[in-house]
């Protein structure tokens, strides 16, 4: 029973883990892409994989903190919202700064 119980928070984990690596990176890269502004010079791989990488740290800070101030618990909607907010924020604050 232990055994169960520990594989299941474990692939609980890992699904959430993933779900923020795809929401947050998808909606970083979204915010950066569809930024308006002028472009100096054409979009890199590296750049790409730094902006996925800002929305996904944004979106697991935010998360973490909404669960740490008691604003919301895991896997409610309200933490999914919370997580594409800030991971569109995150993408718009990197393309301004990159562009």
């Amino acid at each position: 029973m232990v055994i169960i119980d520990l594989m299941a928070t474990t692939m609980g984990v890992a699904m959430g883990f993933l779900a923020f690596l795809v929401i947050g990176g998808l909606s970083s890269v979204f915010a950066w892409v569809f930024y308006p502004g002028q472009r100096k010079s054409k979009p890199s791989f590296q750049k790409l994989l730094l902006a996925i990488f800002i929305g996904f740290m944004a979106s697991l800070a935010s998360s973490y903190l909404g669960q740490f101030a008691g604003f919301f618990q895991s896997g409610q909607m309200l933490e999914w919202l919370c997580v594409t907010i800030a991971a569109c924020l995150a993408g718009c604050l990197y393309a301004t700064t990159a562009k």
